[in-house]
C-alpha cells in the first residue's frame, strides 16, 4: 500500500506541465519552457494516446480503496501541482459520487482554510455539482484572491442582475459603479455555431429543426439526412471533453483521407445512415450515463441556454478508443455512410441554404 501511494505522489512530466500551466501569467520563462517542450513531435503523439488528448498523470487506483490519509496524501500533491491534472488523482472520481465526493471534501477544505471569510468561503465550495462535471479551479492563487480588500464576491444567483447601466450594472438589491465589465456568461456550445446557420438538408429540413430534441450525428462527423456536411468536433465526440487541438487534428485528418478515397472511387456524396447515427447516439448516451457528468446543470448538457434539451453532448469514451472506431469505419469503406454520386450541383445547395436565411 504505502509503496502504490508513494509512487503516485511522484510528478510526471505530464503532471508538471498541467500544473505550471496554471501560473504563465506570472512566469515567463516557464511559458517559453513549456512551449518547446509542447511542439516536440515526441509529446504531440504522446497526447494523442492518452483519454483525454492531454498529457495527465493518470492513476489506475481507486479512492475508495484507501483509507483516508493515504487518499489525502495523493490530493495534495496534485493540489499542489494544480490543475485539472486533480480529478484524475483516482480512477473512479468521475464514475462513483462516493468517491466523488472525498475529492470536493477535500477542495472545500482547501477552500475553507484558504478564504478568510467563511461566507464568501461557502459560496465558493462545489456542493450543487459532483466536482469535476463542470469546469473546476484547482488553485494557483485564486482562492486567496478573495482575501483582497479590493475584491468582493457576488452571487448572483441569489442576487440577479437586473440591467446594465450608463455607469455599471444593477442587480436586484444593489448598483456596482464599475469602470470596465467583462462579459463571462457561457456560450451554446457545441451545437449553437451550426443551428444559427440556415443550413437545409435533404427534404428541405433545417439543422435546427432536426436537433430541437437534442444534437444527432454519426460520430459526431456528419449527420443524416445532409450529405457532404462534416461537423469538426461535433457533439458526439470527444470536443470539449479533450485537447481540441487533439481532436480537431484527428477530424481534419479523417476527413481529408475520406473526401480523397471518395474521389479516387469517382464518387462525390458521402452521408450518414439513419440507423449508424441512431446507434451511436445511443452509445453516446449510454457511455454518458455510467459517468456523473449527467448529474451537473452544465453547460456540456445545455443548461446555461433557456429551452435547449438537456443532453450530454459529448462523447466520454475517450479520444483513443474513439479515433479507433473512427479508423475502423473508414477501413470497412466507411460503414454506416451511403456513398453515392450525382449530387445537385454545389450552387444549387447554396442557393437553398441562402433562401432559407432570408426567410429566417
Amino acid at each position: 500500500m504505502g509503496t502504490e501511494i508513494a509512487s503516485l505522489e511522484k510528478s510526471s512530466l505530464g503532471d508538471v506541465i498541467v500544473g505550471r500551466i496554471n501560473q504563465l501569467g506570472a512566469i515567463s520563462e516557464t511559458r517559453e519552457h513549456l512551449a518547446r517542450i509542447f511542439l516536440t513531435p515526441e509529446h504531440r503523439a504522446a497526447a494523442r494516446d492518452t483519454t483525454a488528448g492531454i498529457l495527465y498523470e493518470y492513476n489506475d487506483l481507486k479512492a475508495l480503496d484507501h483509507p483516508e490519509d493515504a487518499r489525502s496524501r495523493v490530493f495534495e500533491a496534485r493540489w499542489e501541482t494544480g490543475g485539472v491534472n486533480f480529478m484524475r488523482s483516482f480512477s473512479d472520481l468521475m464514475l462513483d459520487l462516493d468517491a466523488n465526493d472525498t475529492a470536493a471534501a477535500f477542495v472545500r477544505a482547501k477552500i475553507a482554510a484558504t478564504v478568510r471569510d467563511p461566507a464568501v468561503a461557502a459560496k465558493l465550495m462545489p456542493r450543487d455539482h459532483p466536482i469535476g462535471t463542470k469546469r473546476i479551479c484547482i488553485d494557483s492563487g485564486y482562492y486567496d484572491t478573495f482575501n483582497r480588500p479590493n475584491v468582493r464576491l457576488v452571487d448572483i444567483r441569489d442576487t440577479p442582475i437586473e440591467a446594465i447601466t450608463p455607469t455599471g450594472l444593477r442587480t436586484t438589491v444593489e448598483e456596482f459603479p464599475l469602470d470596465c465589465l467583462i462579459f463571462a456568461t457561457g456560450f451554446d456550445a457545441m451545437t449553437g455555431a451550426l443551428s444559427r446557420i440556415a443550413i437545409t438538408g435533404r427534404g428541405g429540413q433545417r439543422l435546427a429543426d432536426k436537433w430541437a430534441a437534442g444534437p444527432r450525428t454519426y460520430l459526431g462527423l456528419m449527420v443524416a439526412g445532409f450529405p457532404n456536411l462534416f461537423t469538426i468536433t461535433g457533439p458526439g465526440s470527444p470536443s470539449t471533453l479533450a485537447n481540441m487541438v487533439v481532436t480537431i487534428e484527428q477530424h481534419v485528418e479523417w476527413i481529408a483521407d475520406c473526401i480523397a478515397s471518395l474521389q479516387s472511387r469517382g464518387l462525390d456524396v458521402i452521408e450518414a445512415e439513419t440507423d449508424a447515427e441512431d446507434a451511436w447516439v445511443q452509445h453516446v448516451n449510454d457511455v454518458a450515463a455510467r459517468t456523473l457528468f449527467v448529474r451537473a446543470n452544465s453547460w456540456y448538457m445545455g443548461a446555461n441556454i433557456p429551452g435547449k434539451p438537456r443532453v450530454f453532448m459529448p462523447y466520454v469514451g475517450g479520444v483513443v478508443p474513439y479515433r479507433q472506431k473512427c479508423d475502423q469505419v473508414a477501413a470497412k469503406g466507411y460503414e454506416g455512410f451511403s456513398l453515392t454520386t450525382h449530387m445537385a450541383s454545389p450552387v444549387d445547395a447554396i442557393a437553398s441554404a441562402d433562401s432559407a436565411q432570408r426567410n429566417t
